[in-house]
């Protein structure tokens, strides 16, 4: 691996993995297959209570109007964006500025890692949860009974910067800025960690059998995701799981658990969940922004005070690293890291 400075490795490592755990591409080539291992397989009514997002209906942030337009402009998009994190904790950029070219690359350099030879990919595999590089398969085999159809390559970006060796194509990782602003002050953005997160869900036999990632929220404030033009995003609104369609040269960016706690609840981080299909491979990339390690989160104080008194804190604080460990030591179960800071009402 490649950094532009050392630092220690964390201690806090997986528990043993299973040996034989082959990576989902390999099963999914195999020739011959029509039907996913008993391993694979999740019960169908989490396929159920589906819908698609009418036209239009899924929030849509103009990045250009909010650098760039007129100072009545700009007021009307943060209001439309603090609307997008109220109501639905997603939403589309456009007008974003990253070249369609650079993200093109950037998608093609991951499918290059995923076609590495199998000796390849270990070299990057990692044994520790907060290790810059780490490749796998599913999301913690360690824990898991069944495993998700997916592989990952997760590669810290900010504010130390790595890059695997291979590909050539992944040099093209570029983080994404953040504004400067109270949160910036308070969780230390400088600092901030970034997290690069690209997935495989290759084609699946038994696409109703199979998940390629369960329902969940983020960790961290704000994740950005670009896909490969294959469907299989969903997320839950108003207790139903809605298709996201795919859109080029769009951002789609879901808020996170942390941006929920800073806000005290009035934002709330959104279960999503991966699909898999039987027709074509989708690639997604992530670009998870987080607050730095050492931060403890909290509800923001100048949140909690009104003219109408104190509002309570619904959540405790918790360092940033503490929480990370949490969630990426265990199984991926909705919003359950979230729960062990939420303060119970009385």
């Amino acid at each position: 691996m490649a950094a532009e400075t050392a630092s220690p490795l964390p201690s806090n490592t997986f528990p043993s993995q299973p040996t034989k755990i082959t990576s989902i591409k390999t099963l999914a080539e195999s020739p011959g297959l029509t039907s996913i291992p008993a391993t694979y397989t999740f019960t169908p009514d989490l396929h159920g209570q589906v819908t698609s997002a009418p036209e239009g209906s899924i929030p849509v942030i103009d990045y250009s109007l909010l650098i760039s337009g007129t100072p009545g402009q700009r007021s009307e998009i943060v209001h439309e964006l603090g609307r997008a994190c109220q109501d639905w904790g997603f939403f589309m950029v456009i007008n974003h500025g990253v070249p369609q070219k650079l993200l093109s690359s950037i998608l093609d350099g991951c499918k290059g890692f995923f076609d590495l030879e199998e000796e390849e990919k270990q070299e990057f595999k990692g044994n520790h949860v907060l290790d810059p590089i780490r490749s796998g398969t599913s999301f913690n085999v360690s824990v898991e009974k069944a495993f998700y159809w997916r592989d990952f390559l997760k590669v810290f970006v900010h504010p130390v910067f790595y890059s695997p060796t291979k590909p050539a194509g992944l040099r093209n990782i570029r983080k994404f800025g953040a504004g400067r602003s109270y949160i910036d002050k308070a969780l230390d953005l400088e600092r901030g960690k970034q997290i690069f997160i690209a997935n495989l869900y290759p084609t699946c036999p038994q696409p109703e059998l199979a998940m390629g990632m369960p329902p969940h929220s983020d960790h961290g404030l704000l994740t950005l995701l670009i896909q490969n033009g294959i469907g299989g995003l969903q997320i839950q609104h108003k207790g139903k799981w809605v298709n996201v369609g795919t859109h080029s040269n769009s951002f789609l960016v879901n808020t996170g658990d942390h941006l929920e706690i800073l806000s005290n609840g009035r934002y709330k981080s959104v279960l999503h969940r991966a699909m898999v299909n039987s027709k074509g491979t989708r690639i997604s990339i992530a670009m998870a922004h987080g607050p730095s390690l050492d931060s403890v989160v909290s509800p923001a104080p100048e949140l909690l005070a009104s003219s109408k008194g104190d509002e309570p804190a619904a959540y405790i604080g918790m360092k940033y690293k503490d929480y990370l460990e949490l969630q990426q030591s265990n199984k991926l179960d909705g919003k359950s890291c979230l729960d062990r800071v939420r303060i119970s009402a009385v």
